[in-house]
């Protein structure tokens, strides 16, 4: 096996940096794998059972009792062989014959039945499972901690299991159901001759060993060439979803990247093309030796037959039998090693499953269980330091934030200075590695965070752009309140968005949908605005909230900002200085940390970071004016 390993594996796409995870999976061998198959068969069964008990039952009763019933078939064989063979054929040892033949007949139908019941059972439960491994993937990544986003590693293992789980649970319940045919048909096999002769089991399990040999030695690099191509083909993927999808189209134009795309595209297919020819033509020599071995060992076994009726040990009704049993007995083998080796495959996604289940799971934050105090909107944020998972720095260090109710409290700075990541603590996003922060004097280790972001709204700068109406993008998280959007698109200017709109509220902000279309980024920004002010929380976090508007319409929004803050407290970031001279406190933050603080008039006249800011920024306008 290590002179496979080597030949397979020593090629130069081993060395691309996307190819890690699956070149670790393809490193663990064979065995390696079948030791932990018979813990995925369990995990994979649980998981049928919860999805639905009855097809469950229902397949693997009907698998056993189907396999029992060739087990009859083949006791009644012998019977309807021993009438047959007591004499000469005459109509009356045939009509002897007619209660075996009854028998034998009723057995291969009650078998067909219920193998059919068994497949259709399978055929139930998978679209089922995947509609559970999809619920159960989605819920878990809606309730992880938004850091685990920010986690390359992470982010990597989702986008790997969002497209594999499915197809390896589905995959891995065939395969079990294939190996649990093929090894209870050989155990019934098994057991019917075993009633016959003991000595006939031995030499059915001596015909079987070839076949065996050789799905063993196929399976083995079969596993292998699924676990070394599986990064390969996710690559493939990549890059065929960058050439066919419309968020990438505009930059495959603009950056006539059809070449190069194409031109990777086609270099790893053709490495995958190599590398499967290898593999198939080492399959197949194991494939020609099992049926040499196969050939002589069957006919040793005939031999042994022989012998044995010679000796009067074995009647020739049951040496008959045998020699159905032994093609029967080979069949099982290879459904049974079959399913196994599909089962290698498919372990390798839905193992890949579990695993980042259980990660996931430990990245769901602890929630709290006090429902928000009435003056959420009085924050406290004490020595608070963050760091994300990537950076080698912390994004925030011992910065502390004081926002009352009513205010409208600024945070400023450069970019990367750590004003968005403090929005988003506030915002009960992120969770603090150290410090506290507090909501109405409640920590928020105590708060149930999903009840404290009811009461919060967000204007992000990256917001998103949902693929709804243009009314339920406004009403995004609302929209059973039943109140009148009339109010929040004046505000925001989105009114004038709207009107232009070809069914106004009812139009579908995506053109790839029927009667959709698309908006410019300063058009979505107000959608964004208004979907914010709708949300009439009394905590309003407006980060960046017209970056992408001119300079006349952001002076509007920020005019309906402070309308809109008379009974509300707002937390606004922007790099516009002119736009918060009205802010009641100002937080200037230079590389994570609180450098100033305090109103406009009170940081022009320390003449530091801010003043700095503030004067470059009126000398530009006043250049450009």
């Amino acid at each position: 096996m290590a002179e496979e390993e080597e030949s397979l594996d020593g090629l130069e796409l081993n060395e691309e940096s996307w190819w890690a995870h699956d070149a670790e999976v393809a490193s663990s061998g064979f065995f390696t794998m079948l030791r932990r198959l018979p813990l995925l068969v369990r995990d994979l069964l649980k998981l049928s059972w919860q999805t639905s008990k009855v097809d469950t039952a229902i397949m693997v009763g009907a698998t056993l009792v189907s396999e029992v019933f060739t087990a009859l078939g083949l006791l009644a064989t012998t019977d309807v062989l021993s009438q047959l063979f007591a004499a000469l054929p005459t109509p009356d040892r045939v009509l002897a014959a007619l209660p075996a033949i009854g028998l034998l007949v009723g057995a291969m139908v009650l078998r067909a039945a219920f193998a059919e019941a068994s497949q259709w059972a399978r055929a139930r439960l998978q679209p089922l499972m995947g509609r559970t491994v999809d619920a159960r993937l989605v819920r878990l990544t809606s309730r992880i901690d938004l850091v685990a986003f920010d986690d390359p590693d992470f982010h990597d293992h989702l986008q790997r299991v969002s497209h594999g789980a499915n197809r390896g649970a589905n995959q891995l319940l065939w395969a079990v159901l294939e190996t649990l045919t093929g090894l209870i048909g050989l155990l019934a096999v098994s057991g019917a001759l075993a009633v016959l002769h003991p000595s006939l089991v031995p030499l059915i399990l001596l015909a079987t060993v070839p076949a065996a040999w050789a799905s063993v030695r196929s399976a083995r690099v079969g596993y292998q060439m699924s676990a070394g191509l599986a990064a390969a083909y996710r690559r493939q993927s990549t890059l065929k979803g960058l050439m066919s999808e419309r968020a990438s189209a505009a930059e495959v134009r603009s950056y006539t990247m059809r070449s190069y795309l194409l031109a990777e595209y086609d270099r790893i297919f053709r490495w995958v093309v190599g590398y499967e020819l290898r593999a198939a033509r080492r399959q197949q020599l194991a494939g020609i030796w099992g049926q040499l071995l196969s050939a002589v060992l069957t006919g040793v076994v005939y031999v042994a037959l022989g012998l044995l009726m010679l000796a009067g040990a074995v009647p020739l009704a049951a040496a008959a039998t045998a020699v159905f049993a032994i093609q029967r007995a080979g069949g099982a083998t290879r459904a049974a090693l079959d399913g196994v080796n599909s089962a290698y495959e498919a372990g390798l996604y839905y193992e890949d499953f579990l695993a980042f289940c259980a990660e996931a799971e430990a990245r769901v934050p602890a929630d709290g269980t006090v429902k928000p105090p009435v003056d959420l909107d009085l924050v406290e944020v004490k020595d608070v330091t963050f760091t994300y998972p990537a950076a080698e720095e912390a994004a925030l260090r011992g910065v502390s934030v004081h926002i009352r109710p009513g205010e409208i409290v600024a945070l400023v700075g450069e970019n990367g200075s750590g004003k968005s990541t403090l929005a988003k603590i506030i915002g009960a996003l992120y969770a603090p590695e150290s410090g506290t922060i507090t909501w109405g004097g409640v920590d928020h280790r105590q708060i149930d965070a999903d009840a404290l972001r009811e009461h919060i709204a967000v204007i992000a700068q990256d917001f998103t752009h949902w693929p709804f109406t243009a009314g339920q993008n406004i009403a995004l998280g609302r929209h059973d309140s039943g109140k009148d959007l009339d109010d929040v698109l004046a505000a925001s200017g989105a009114d004038a968005v709207v009107a232009r709109l070809p069914y106004g509220l009812d139009t579908m902000l995506d053109p790839s949908y029927r009667g959709g279309t698309e908006l410019s980024g300063g058009q979505w920004q107000r959608i964004a605005v208004a979907r914010g002010l709708y949300r009439d929380a009394p905590l309003l976090i407006c980060d960046e909230p017209t970056a992408s508007l001119d300079a006349r319409s952001e002076y509007a929004i920020f005019e309906s900002i402070r309308r809109h803050a008379v009974q509300r407290t707002v937390l606004m970031i922007t790099h516009r200085l002119a736009s918060v001279r009205w802010a009641d406190r100002i937080y200037v933050l230079e590389e994570g940390c609180v450098v100033e603080q305090g109103t406009h008039a009170e940081l022009m006249g320390l003449e530091g970071v801010y003043a700095e800011m503030y004067t470059l920024q009126a000398r530009a306008y006043a250049q450009e004016g």
